[in-house]
């Protein structure tokens, strides 16, 4: 775990350049109340760039803003025969199972019509039912079960956000004889559950939040963010440097999901295409400072080992906008830049879709 270091005019508000050295990071501070943006201080709204630096926790990610209870119910696999009124969702809300696991146990699509007398097979397992808030990952850690096993179990897809009131299948045997803490420490936080896990779960006929134009306005942890539209066309080199470390399995056999750029320490990062910013934080220890940005047509960019962070969750940032300031953070040999490009859930090599040099 790292702490933040967050410039700020205001040693009370939340700054928007996150250092990242190599310590400690204390508990994060409470989310922002209400559905509303906060406004917050911009880099450039400091008096002087000698002002001392405040030493302020990391921002909360949207996982840990919505605590869950690993209360999932044990529904038995059964027979169900279909009342006058059912419905699926009614059906799945009075047993407790996924109306998604009942529909696909039944071979059903979309509008899902049932008839009365009609009988229905329940697929048995632990199901858990998703709150206000509450996030794939939030969701995982509370029964110590990787988050891609549940998108897999439940067959997820794009744009992997949860709605409140769904049953999620949790696969796996019950971990009812094990702390909350053994839980948390079984599960390993990996990109793809940023990607897929990461938003909070939106309530019924509610849309995601527009992703906001200034870093000086920070959506809350609670809040879903849009995913872009448009594609990101022609894809960017983030920084100017040499590649030391190439997309694949490396001679050690270290799987490398993205390219490493050596390049100095704050060197200018740059966005490769316009997009969203998914998340910024240090919560992957081998990648320190992180920033992840989705694209269109379901494209992510991965940016790791900054020392600063230089955009907010939910900001929208356009092609070669400075982002992050690079480093040696987390588990990086030298300082350089972790980067990557991901098509849906897939890692791909970023160096096929760039321009050549």
């Amino acid at each position: 775990m790292m702490r933040i270091r967050i410039t700020a005019a205001l040693p009370l508000a939340l700054g928007l350049a996150a250092c990242i050295p190599s310590t400690d990071r204390s508990r994060p501070p409470p989310p922002p109340p209400g559905g509303e943006p906060l406004d917050l201080p911009a880099p450039g709204d400091r008096a002087d760039a000698s002002d001392d630096v405040s030493r302020l926790p990391a921002p909360r990610p949207a996982w840990e803003a919505r605590p869950v209870s690993a209360d999932a119910q044990d529904v038995a696999e059964q027979i169900y025969v279909v009342r006058p009124g059912d419905s699926l969702r009614l059906i799945a809300q009075r047993i407790g199972a996924g109306s998604e696991a009942i529909a696909r146990a039944n071979g059903l699509s979309a509008p899902f019509t049932i008839y009365a007398g009609q009988r229905l097979r329940i697929p048995g397992g632990r199901y858990h039912q998703v709150r206000s808030g509450q996030t794939g990952i939030a969701i995982a850690r509370a029964y110590g079960v990787q988050w891609s096993r549940i998108v897999a179990a439940n067959e997820l897809e794009e744009p992997y956000i949860l709605r409140t009131g769904q049953h999620v299948l949790i696969p796996g045997d019950s971990r009812a004889g094990t702390n909350y803490a053994e839980r948390a420490a079984a599960f390993r936080l990996d990109i793809d559950d940023i990607i897929t896990g990461g938003e909070p779960a939106l309530a019924v006929n509610q849309v995601p939040a527009k992703p906001v134009a200034s870093s000086r306005r920070v959506l809350p942890t609670t809040a879903a963010v849009e995913a872009p539209k448009t594609g990101p066309g022609r894809f960017l080199w983030p920084v100017d440097g040499k590649v030391v470390s190439r997309f694949g399995t490396g001679a050690s056999g270290v799987r490398n999901n993205g390219v490493k750029i050596a390049v100095p320490v704050d060197t200018p990062v740059k966005a490769t295409a316009d997009g969203t910013v998914a998340y910024v934080g240090d919560g992957i220890a081998a990648l320190g400072g992180l920033v992840i940005v989705r694209h269109g047509e379901n494209w992510t960019s991965v940016y790791g080992h900054a020392s600063k962070l230089l955009v907010q969750r939910g900001q929208a940032v356009k092609k070669g906008q400075t982002i992050a300031l690079s480093g040696d953070t987390g588990f990086a040999d030298r300082p350089e830049l972790h980067f990557e490009l991901r098509k849906g859930r897939s890692p791909v090599d970023p160096t096929a879709q760039l321009p050549r040099r």
